[in-house]
């Protein structure tokens, strides 16, 4: 079976802009004939595609189909580029990160390796425990997870580990831990938390303390300067990865309230097994850099 171009197109602009009309706009069509489309190619392949909602999604079949067009995508510009024998053109690389990895390390390991091979990013974030099912929805051609094993089609590379300290500033320690990190003393407490996804916080409560989810006071503050702001200021303790904390704890404004107890985040980088030359470099490249800063 072969799939006709013209209906792929349709399916993959339908679930990437999220509605027929959008995709319409982007093919050049109306919002009818782009349902033609996609309607034929589901026909062919004897499964729905698309769930006609708003936006629109990809269903378990839609995935997989997303999945092997982006790396086809992929492939034909590295192809056209090598058969031309011309520069290569700009290749853009969807790719889900979680946030603290992309607020310390990705870009500045990244950045001569994309500019040397005219990559562009196309970046989702994500909680770390969450990408893999960028990836596996087919929203991605890459990603950086806590997942160790590989799905079907793809390889795993450990990249190394994040540690992260529980961190507060010195008039919060004085407040409310001036007698250290007792159960008493977490329990009245208030942590700042990244977003619901975050289980850092928890994970590390359950653990030494044993207090369960709602045991204890949150602030919830999804973005990553906020997050540090929010700690700076006395609003509450979080967990910091070692990568973005040099400069406030060498100023001063953050400490160290639980020093012996770190916690280290194993990281992977998925991707697949077959795809473009440049992707590969790209996985080779990131590979190497993480192993250097995280160990």
């Amino acid at each position: 079976m072969k799939l006709d171009i013209r209906q792929s197109e349709a399916v993959l602009a339908v679930i990437e802009s999220g509605s027929f009309e959008q995709a319409a706009i982007v093919l050049h069509l109306t919002p009818s004939a782009v349902s033609q489309r996609v309607r034929a190619l589901e026909t062919t392949l004897g499964a729905p595609l698309v769930v006609r909602t708003r936006p629109c999604r990809a269903t378990p079949a839609g995935q997989r189909l997303l999945q092997y067009l982006r790396r086809v995508q992929s492939l034909e510009q590295d192809l056209q580029a090598e058969l031309a024998d011309s520069e290569a053109a700009p290749l853009s690389v969807a790719i889900a990160v979680n946030a603290d990895t992309l607020d310390s390390w990705l870009l500045p390991a990244l950045a001569p390796f994309l500019l040397r091979e005219r990559m562009l990013l196309d970046l989702s974030v994500d909680d770390q425990d969450h990408t893999y099912t960028l990836l596996e929805a087919g929203l991605a051609l890459g990603c950086i997870s806590t997942e160790a094993l590989p799905m079907r089609g793809c390889n795993a590379e450990m990249l190394g580990k994040m540690r992260y300290r529980c961190m507060a500033s010195p008039d919060f320690r004085a407040q409310w831990f001036a007698k250290g990190m007792t159960r008493a003393a977490v329990r009245q407490a208030p942590v700042i938390v990244f977003n619901r996804k975050d289980r850092l916080q928890a994970d590390f409560l359950l653990k030494h303390y044993g207090l369960t989810d709602g045991a204890y006071p949150c602030h919830y503050v999804p973005a990553s300067e906020a997050y540090m702001q929010a700690i700076a200021l006395g609003l509450g303790w979080g967990m910091v990865p070692e990568l973005q904390m040099g400069a406030l704890q060498r100023q001063g404004a953050l400490v160290d309230i639980a020093p012996q107890r770190p916690t280290d985040v194993a990281l992977y980088w998925h991707s697949w097994k077959v795809q473009s030359p440049r992707m590969e470099r790209l996985s080779k490249a990131l590979t190497m850099a993480a192993r250097k800063l995280l160990g």
